[in-house]
């Protein structure tokens, strides 16, 4: 992990994502006055096809799940137009 102060990372912030990116620094925390203020990570996104169906099978609905969609659209509205 490394530290470096604001001024550091506001002139060389592109150096420092370079360095995320490339995997040579896993964490750079940016200091005030040498006081840790914040932590620069790479993003790690999951997939979207990993977290599209993730609850299938987990639970099951009785009855109609959309019979009170007409009822519940025209409370939302403020009753019929």
């Amino acid at each position: 992990m490394m530290q470096v102060n604001i001024l550091e990372a506001k002139t060389d912030f592109s150096r420092l994502i370079r360095l995320l990116e490339s995997k040579r620094e896993d964490c750079i925390t940016v200091a005030r006055n040498g006081k840790p203020v914040a932590k620069i990570t790479l993003v790690h996104e999951t997939p979207v096809s990993k977290r599209i169906g993730a609850a299938k099978g987990k639970f099951n609905l009785k009855g109609d799940f959309d019979a009170d969609n007409r009822e519940i659209a025209d409370m939302l509205a403020g009753g019929a137009l």
